[in-house]
């Protein structure tokens, strides 16, 4: 399930249209309803809030002004792992040029 600070992908008639975060899920007066604060994540950013059921956040079709709309939730591709410096440096490879960042304005 969808939670608060999730990404979840947009989808609108099938097709991904968009990425928000969810801000916040507050519960309606009905039950299984909620008022989700969204925050779409497009330039401008955009704060919507949406009432939807529980099982449309966590991804089930619904429609809103005739449209079908979906929504899912990403997950964060795992990141590779670094190389283990000394581990290279055990191997006999080659030494690098070391280059400062914080040396990088002064000339």
């Amino acid at each position: 399930m969808a939670t608060e600070r999730d990404i979840v992908l947009i989808y609108s008639e099938g097709t991904p249209l968009t990425f928000a975060r969810i801000e916040e899920i507050l519960p309606d007066i009905r039950p299984n309803w909620y008022h989700v604060n969204l925050l779409i994540l497009q330039i401008p950013l955009q704060p919507v809030t949406w009432i939807l059921r529980d099982s449309y956040i966590n991804g089930e079709e619904f429609t809103m002004d005739g449209r079908k709309v979906r929504l899912e939730l990403i997950e964060c591709p795992e990141i590779a792992e670094k190389p283990d410096v000394h581990e290279e440096k055990s191997k006999g490879s080659k030494k690098g040029k070391l280059i400062l960042l914080k040396n990088r304005n002064k000339v």
